[in-house]
């Protein structure tokens, strides 16, 4: 048998990531054909793979990657099991790679059967499961093609995606302000009007329930109460909806004997405090209709809007989990 040399050893330690030892062996046990090492190691990492199959691969890294004229973008999560692994520096490099080569397909399905240095994605992800000893995946892959794409990425936990329908000025400003919000907020659809009303009745129901029962308790207590809202999403707040609220606080500026003369300058304040408690849903849920988080006096919509003829086509956003 061929005597194994630290050259070899140190070559196919840089092609796999593998340890060391794990390196002399397969190089021993592949008698020195290299090609062959690599196969025993994939075979270790095979068997690897097959063993934790059933964890949980909850850690790793989130990445985003924006091609070169900001008009694709793709957002990966490579998972692994602890967390310990998922800030290691070589494991982070390998996220930051596969996402590189994510940017030019369409699916996850896509990508998993692309080329890696000679072997699929997949059959890297296991290969390397057996060199790391966890179980790793893609456990999010998502793109997004808009006339200008931006992204965010909070401490590689959280990636976020944003296109515009346009480059403004300071384009890159807007774009990565948006794609903050949409990492911190998580946001998980545009605007309120996408909600199929079927949702937003069910919904309304459930955190009316929800505060009456709390109000029980804090009833109990002798605290204040919180406010029941009639409803919880801007599509609900028809002119009529909106007519009735105005009239309930006419009748109220009446009997508390405020001048009829004054009643223009206090209306406008509780209409739009009466739009805000009636509106938690959007709020919550809708990345325009949310409250900017760099500045709460204004929404995302009204943010956007201060940056010229522009607006949001869509957003993505992956994390860890």
């Amino acid at each position: 048998m061929a005597k194994i040399t630290a050259a070899e050893v140190n070559k196919l330690r840089k092609s796999t990531g593998a340890g060391m030892m794990d390196c002399k062996n397969a190089l021993v046990e592949a008698e020195g054909d290299f090609d062959k090492a690599i196969e025993v190691l994939r075979k270790k990492g095979q068997k690897v793979a097959a063993k934790r199959a059933d964890r949980e691969s909850s850690e790793g890294a989130a990445i985003a990657k924006v091609n070169d004229d900001n008009t694709v973008g793709v957002a990966i999560v490579l998972g692994c099991e602890t967390d310990f692994v998922g800030k290691n520096e070589k494991f982070v490099a390998l996220a930051k790679e596969l996402a590189d080569l994510a940017i030019n397909f369409n699916n996850k399905e896509e990508f998993l059967a692309a080329d890696f240095g000679g072997i699929t994605v997949a059959d890297k992800l296991t290969e390397q499961t057996g060199v790391i000893g966890e179980k790793l995946d893609i456990n999010a892959f998502e793109r997004l093609e808009a006339p200008y794409v931006g992204s965010y990425v909070h401490i590689n936990k959280i990636a976020a995606l944003v296109g515009l329908t346009s480059k403004p000025d300071n384009a890159e400003e807007l774009v990565k302000d948006v794609a903050m919000q949409v990492a911190s907020m998580g946001a998980t659809t545009l605007s309120y009007k996408d909600f199929d009303p079927a949702y937003i009745a069910s919904e309304t129901e459930a955190r009316i329930a929800v505060i009456e029962k709390d109000n029980i308790e804090l009833g109990r207590l002798g605290k204040t109460l919180k406010n029941v809202p009639q409803y919880i999403s801007r599509a609900q707040l028809t002119d009529e909806a909106l007519a009735q609220a105005e009239e309930k606080f006419k009748a109220e500026l009446q009997a508390e004997g405020k001048p009829e003369k004054i009643w223009d300058k206090i209306l406008p304040g509780k209409i739009e405090r009466f739009i805000s408690d009636n509106t938690t849903l959007d709020q919550e849920q809708c990345l325009l209709d949310q409250n900017f988080i760099k500045n709460e006096k204004i929404n995302v919509a009204e943010y956007v809007s201060s940056f010229g003829d522009v607006a949001v086509a869509s957003f993505k956003r992956v994390s860890l989990g």
